[in-house]
């Protein structure tokens, strides 16, 4: 069924891999922050490094809402008799999905060297723009596009009935693709929060990875989505006032000089 929640998750050894890299991904992306304060820009770097960053942050923030449904795939995949093999395939998947959230990230590039020369040359203006990405964020959380988004990574069943035609050497990293798509229109909104509140910022990315796994697996998920979505349009209000709530649009007096 489109809105059955994921099964209760076994811990395979591939699902306690996955595990592993999010927490080494977690130590990685706090190592990169310190020193490096939440404010507008791309952290200084080039389109490469931001990618590489941006990467290594999504490790991070999005392996766990993932490890569900690897569950079920290594169910699906049990069959394989070479170990081997599983681990291939089980990589590929991952792969597909991390690479689906690496593309996104050049326009998470984009817009943060935009917004930083928005908070330079326009400060009131990019409060109010922040505020009105804020309130669009929130919006998008109400929407049936969000519902469509989020009941299929929340069924295990549907996706793997219809990756079951995939075939060839590239199959595995196609379902990784096909469900990181699927993800980035589930999520991109709360990117987008990410983006405005500054990349680096480790207290906003802990709680957007929480809200995204509690969003796939918890069983009021979708309800407690439309409830960040009201919160989100709730909080817009209060940034054109108080701009410095958002430090990827707030070029801060010290930061200026």
């Amino acid at each position: 069924m489109p809105g059955r929640v994921f099964p209760a998750v076994r811990f395979r050894p591939g699902l306690l891999a996955l595990i592993g890299c999010a927490l080494l991904a977690w130590y990685l992306t706090v190592q990169l922050a310190v020193g490096m304060p939440p404010g507008p820009g791309a952290m200084g770097l080039g389109l490469a490094g931001f990618l590489a960053g941006w990467a290594l942050m999504m490790t991070a923030m999005m392996l766990p809402s993932l490890a569900p449904l690897l569950s079920a795939y290594l169910r699906s995949i049990r069959a394989e008799r070479s170990s081997r093999t599983r681990v291939i395939r089980t990589t590929a998947l991952v792969v597909g999905y991390l690479l689906t959230w690496t593309g996104f990230g050049i326009l998470a590039y984009a817009a943060s060297v935009l917004g930083a020369r928005l908070a330079a040359d326009a400060p009131v203006a990019a409060a109010w723009i922040g505020a009105g990405l804020l309130a669009a964020a929130g919006i998008y959380q109400l929407t049936p596009l969000k519902n469509f988004c989020l009941r299929h990574c929340r069924s295990p069943v549907a996706f793997l009935l219809h990756v079951s035609s995939y075939r060839g050497a590239f199959r595995d990293l196609r379902v990784g693709l096909y469900h990181g798509l699927y993800c980035v229109g589930c999520c991109w909104g709360l990117m987008l929060v990410l983006i405005t509140v500054g990349v680096m910022n480790l207290a906003w990315m802990a709680a957007i990875a929480a809200a995204v796994l509690l969003e796939k697996t918890w069983r009021h998920g979708i309800a407690f989505s439309r409830a960040i979505g009201a919160a989100l349009i709730v909080f817009a209000c209060f940034v054109p006032a108080n701009p410095w709530l958002l430090p990827g649009l707030y070029m801060a007096p010290e930061m200026i000089m």
